[in-house]
């Protein structure tokens, strides 16, 4: 197990360990009553001038130890004992909060922590390695992926590099729908157009509930510029079969190169297919049967889903005998918790999914898992916007617009780190003018705008013989406010990953981002860094120096360019 610092939270800690023993003290003395101390918070107050850290403890103590909670802070402070902790001083607030300012020296400790662990700073060990699999996009291979998905791809994909940074064992997953329904319809659409193209349009109706796509139609022409008319004559299965066979495969490799230009590389790519061919999904069923949790009804074999949380019963073998879709996903889920033993599972889908949540849940609970250990991120909808309005066609095709139009039209950095920018379960409006734009109003250029200015200082400072970064302890001479607000940030980096991977949020590290480059336009603003006193202008270019680490560890973790110059 490593031990990264967590500055944030050791203050939190440290806090609470000063409190509680100060309360023991207090009662070995006989200062206050032998109860047992309440739990208590530790929080930051609203306003920075009334302490660094606050505690309630004195206010819920009131009742067990039958005193006013002014009296309690008044015995505890005067039991305290700062001396060599991260604190200078603490005084009572109000009706007996306890309010703390940290030191000097802490905020010198942060900023040789951040130089000591350089590219590891901001790790933790969180999530005590337990394996984690993060399934995403999972786009139907059956044409082009759309702007949910290039939402839902920066949304997994960071969400994944959260969880790695928290201490996670994480694999990223893409699950391949190449069986089933979309499959079937998919061999009918390719055969209607593939026919057309020798019958005529008027003699080949195409299917009502068809693939309309344009990508249709180039896959059918690409198969009869190989095949000529050969499959014509051939039976309807055989025909859809080697239409299937032809353009499944390239459509999935579109897929992975959209997504790989997109910086989004999985480490499994897991075929539902196989689930088929393996028994998998007939092991499941009958599993379920076994357990007496299904029942025959018009031909068809139904799942009590009502016994395990879900509004109805669910059909998992049709009448025809074929495998329903959910059967197939019970049986992919039980394969990442029984064969594969991920501790956790994290989907991400679309919020239209939400219906599926409680059912698939309940069904891990229904064939002997724990329903509590697979979470869905559910992903609201994307409305891109131009000068204002609502954009629904990519200019370029006329059709509706793909991850592919999205990539063409701004650059990747804005569109991973816009996609981030609000939390999952809310709906976002994507600003295509504003990602193209280089000025300050654009997020991700402003954070890495902090990025380039501070590598032109180093530039400037090594360029005039100043030496730094080399982790030695500074003097505590770093006191302008904007120097402890940007420390205080960067101190926070570590357990703002936590919390980012606790609650399933990235954007959580996106909006850090953003308060981190403004805090540090705004300690430039007002700090000078050359010209100074050279131990002032030594720990503001280390100061400078921890700040670009911050930059540079959260772009990267967001698969974001780090430019050293704009």
């Amino acid at each position: 197990m490593n031990h990264y610092p967590d500055p944030t939270k050791q203050s939190f800690d440290e806090l609470s360990a000063i409190v509680r023993k100060a309360a023991a003290d207090a009662i070995a003395t006989g200062a206050l009553p032998e109860v047992a101390l309440p739990d208590f918070t530790v929080e930051v107050p609203a306003d920075r001038a009334h302490g660094d850290l606050s505690t309630n403890a004195a206010m819920v103590s009131a009742r067990a130890f039958r005193l006013a909670p002014r009296k309690i802070a008044e015995t505890l402070l005067a039991h305290l004992s700062l001396e060599g902790s991260s604190f200078r001083h603490a005084e009572i607030a109000g009706p007996g909060f306890l309010n703390f300012f940290l030191s000097e020296e802490w905020y010198a400790g942060v900023v040789n922590a951040v130089l000591s662990c350089g590219a590891d700073y901001g790790k933790s060990d969180y999530g005590n390695g337990q394996k984690v699999m993060v399934e995403f996009v999972s786009a139907n291979p059956t044409g082009p992926m759309h702007i949910g998905n290039a939402r839902g791809g920066a949304l997994g994909d960071c969400l994944a590099a959260v969880l790695d940074r928290a201490g996670y064992e994480v694999t990223r997953e893409f699950y391949i729908n190449d069986a089933g329904n979309q499959i079937e319809k998919f061999g009918c659409s390719l055969e209607a157009r593939y026919l057309q193209k020798y019958l005529g349009e008027e003699a080949v109706p195409f299917p009502e509930d068809g693939y309309h796509g344009a990508d249709i139609i180039t896959r059918a022409e690409e198969f009869a510029a190989i095949e000529g008319d050969k499959y014509v004559n051939a039976s309807p299965e055989e025909r859809k079969k080697a239409l299937v066979a032809y353009a499944l495969p390239r459509n999935i490799e579109g897929l992975r190169t959209d997504l790989g230009r997109y910086r989004i590389e999985y480490d499994v790519w897991f075929s539902e297919s196989t689930l088929h061919e393996s028994g998998a999904v007939r092991a499941v069923v009958d599993k379920l049967s076994a357990a007496g949790l299904t029942y025959e009804k018009e031909g068809a074999l139904f799942y009590k889903a009502t016994a395990y949380g879900g509004e109805k019963d669910e059909v998992l073998i049709r009448a025809n005998g074929h495998p329903t879709y959910f059967a197939a996903d019970i049986a992919y889920h039980y394969n990442k918790f029984a064969v594969r033993g991920f501790d956790r599972v994290i989907n991400v889908w679309g919020a239209d999914h939400h219906g599926h949540v409680a059912r698939l849940k309940g069904a891990m609970d229904a064939v002997g898992l724990d329903g509590s250990k697979l979470d869905i991120v559910l992903m609201q909808l994307v409305k891109l916007m131009r000068d204002g309005e609502l954009v629904k066609v990519s200019k370029r095709t006329g059709k509706s617009i793909t991850l592919a139009d999205l990539l063409d039209e701004v650059p990747l950095d804005a569109a991973r780190f816009f996609f981030n920018l609000r939390e999952p379960n809310t709906q976002m409006d994507f600003d295509l003018g504003l990602a193209v734009e280089e000025s300050s109003q654009n997020p991700v250029y402003y954070v890495q705008y902090a990025h380039a200015r501070i590598c032109h200082i180093i530039q400037r400072l090594a360029a005039e013989g100043v030496t730094f970064g080399d982790g030695a302890a500074i003097p505590a001479v770093l006191t302008d406010p904007a120097e402890h607000e940007l420390i205080r940030h960067i101190a926070a980096f570590p357990s703002e990953i936590a919390d980012s991977a606790r609650l399933y949020d990235p954007s959580r590290i996106t909006k850090y981002a953003i308060t981190l480059a403004t805090l540090y336009h705004k300690f430039y603003d007002r700090c000078r860094v050359l010209g100074e006193a050279p131990e002032l202008t030594k720990a503001r270019a280390e100061l400078c120096v921890a700040t670009k680490t911050v930059i540079a560890n959260l772009l990267t973790m967001l698969k974001i360019d780090c430019p050293e110059q704009m």
